[in-house]
């Protein structure tokens, strides 16, 4: 779509939601931002400080599970110290009419759940449970205790959230799941993500070239908004979505930008 022609882009965007029934949303680091968990990669993120090769690698945690905990105990912090903001919220609401069906997530701080969405794939695991390598029990955050690095209560040795770390593979269920999402998908919204990183990156490209729209809300143009994506909508997801959902509530389709832009 012409990227001069906003307000066509926000009237097409309502009109897809509004005859979609099996919406597939993938969300990424951008649409966590507003709940103040800056992107790992961007400033003032976790790889500012700590080498992602030295602290993020599952060799890593195996060779010295306290040093890589220093950079997971400032990570947990900031991941349930965060609250879900208004994006969350407006896919909860997009689930329950019924026309988001699947949200397919990169992220870890379990935020769409909390605001009370379903059906939600977490490609990368839940930093709010941990897990055991040597016994693979798992404990919820809130059972863990307060010493870090955490001891498994069930063999003693030390648990790891129940994150992926660079060098593991995405659970062979979430890949399952979020191919069956788009097989079965009618609209694809791809939300606060370049979607750069594979496999996760393939999916709206898997939708693309079987002609199911995709719909892109991110801060700027990306990669897919020449080639993947049928609308870009620049703009806070916190923003735009909640908009959408109300444009959807009152059943209008002729939207001006300053509507959004409000």
């Amino acid at each position: 779509m012409d990227a001069s022609d906003p307000q066509e882009a926000l009237r097409r965007t309502v009109e897809l939601l509004a005859g979609a029934r099996n919406a597939l949303a993938l969300t990424g680091a951008g649409i966590s931002v507003e709940s103040g968990i800056p992107d790992f990669r961007g400033r003032g993120g976790l790889w500012e400080r700590f080498d992602p090769q030295e602290y993020a690698t599952i060799e890593a945690f195996r060779r010295d599970p306290p040093k890589v905990w220093r950079m997971l105990a400032e990570l947990e912090e900031v991941v349930l110290g965060a609250r879900p903001n208004p994006a969350h919220r407006a896919l909860v609401e997009l689930q329950e009419k019924e026309i988001v069906r699947w949200i397919l997530t990169q992220n870890i701080d379990g935020l769409h759940q909390a605001a009370g969405s379903r059906n939600v794939i977490e490609y990368h695991g839940n930093g709010r449970t941990l897990v055991c390598l040597d016994c693979s029990h798992r404990v919820e955050h809130a059972q863990r205790g307060h010493q870090i690095p955490p001891p498994c209560p069930s063999c003693g040795a030390i648990l790891k959230p129940d994150v992926i770390l660079f060098g593991e593979l995405i659970p062979q269920r979430a890949l399952q799941q979020g191919r069956e999402a788009v097989d079965t998908a009618d609209l694809v919204l791809v939300i606060g993500t370049r979607a750069e990183v594979w496999p996760f990156a393939e999916l709206p490209r898997i939708a693309s070239s079987r002609g199911i729209p995709v719909v892109e809300i991110n801060l700027e143009r990306t990669g897919l908004s020449d080639s993947v994506a049928d609308i870009t909508l620049c703009g806070a997801a916190g923003e735009l979505l909640p908009r959408l959902v109300s444009r959807l509530d009152s059943g209008g389709l002729r939207l001006g930008v300053s509507d959004f832009l409000e």
